[in-house]
């Protein structure tokens, strides 16, 4: 069954090491997207703020349009939802350039649109580092990561430049993804948004009780809001103090949850292929059948087309211009 993948690092770890998306032995390559069924794979580019600045961003940015046009008889990039249906109607994959860490815009929001007309169609707010938009749940440190991952921020959210930002992201047609953000920051984009938007690579708090899933009534209120939760494949997320193996069916755990709890609309795939260090059970993108087998067990055939694909694809028709 074809999927939507709504996150990956595939194409910062190409920029860095001059990488061909062609073929490479990381969780992601056109090769293992056709063998996996890859309908369309949001490829974002992550800028580590505390050691790269804004140049970075539009250099990965080149680079990934150079290996798009490389392999455009394979896969073409997406700039509307148009471009979904004509791109598959012609045989070829999609691709979605998203960006990890909002502050790239240097706090200008015209640099905002620069970003949309390079064709931006998706931004995760915060990485773990607070910054001009708003804040995470915990403050990234190699030193004290493991407990920091159980740290909550209930009380920093959205600064008024923040509010500015996703209002003109919605103006635009540019996805609001709130994976690594605030509890706080979740709660005011509920509040100020108006369109449907998503955690791109997150899970269900009550399985896996770290920060950067969704607690229960977050999944309810972005269910209610017509979003999406793209299930992050990260050990760490997927199971209490685990950081070395990720199992189908704890993926599967996952997912069953986030659809008791906000309906089987609000959940799809967010691999953070390529931004995570630990094995799993599905080793690449070229394994995407092993997860549709194990869901077969406690979901119809609709119900796995609305996980792997329809839910995700529903909210980029509602949001992309």
């Amino acid at each position: 069954m074809k999927y939507i993948d709504m996150h990956c690092d595939t194409i910062t770890a190409l920029y860095r090491s001059n990488g061909s998306l062609l073929e490479n032995d990381l969780h992601i390559d056109l090769h293992k997207m056709e063998k996996g069924e890859c309908f369309l794979q949001n490829f974002a580019v992550f800028t580590d703020i505390k050691n790269q600045d804004s140049s970075f961003t539009w250099n990965a940015i080149d680079y990934y349009y150079k290996q798009l046009e490389l392999f455009k008889d394979k896969i073409r990039p997406v700039y509307s939802f148009e471009d979904i249906e004509e791109n598959e109607k012609n045989g070829y994959m999609n691709a979605m350039l998203t960006l990890e860490e909002g502050s790239v815009i240097d706090d200008d929001l015209n640099n905002l649109d620069r970003f949309y007309d390079k064709g931006v169609r998706m931004i995760t707010l915060t990485w773990n580092y607070p910054n001009g938009i708003g804040y995470p749940n915990f403050t990234f440190s190699k030193d004290t990561y493991e407990n920091a991952l159980y740290t909550l921020n209930e009380k920093d959210g959205l600064t008024e430049f923040g509010i500015e930002y996703i209002r003109r992201m919605e103006e635009l047609g540019i996805i609001i993804d709130v994976s690594h953000l605030s509890d706080a920051g979740f709660y005011d984009v509920i509040k100020y948004s108006t369109k449907p938007f998503v955690a791109s690579h997150s899970g269900a708090r009550a399985v896996c009780g770290v920060a950067r899933n969704l607690s229960d009534d977050m999944i309810r209120l972005l269910s209610e809001k017509g979003g999406v939760t793209g299930i992050n494949y990260c050990s760490a997320f997927i199971e209490d103090r685990n950081e070395e193996f990720t199992t189908v069916e704890g993926m599967v755990d996952h997912i069953r949850h986030i659809v008791k709890i906000g309906g089987i609309d609000c959940v799809g795939l967010g691999s953070d292929f390529d931004g995570i260090g630990n094995k799993l059970e599905i080793k690449d993108c070229s394994g995407m059948q092993m997860l549709y087998e194990a869901l077969k067990k406690y979901f119809n055939e609709e119900e796995i087309e609305k996980i792997f694909w329809k839910n995700v694809y529903r909210v980029y028709k509602e949001t992309l211009k």
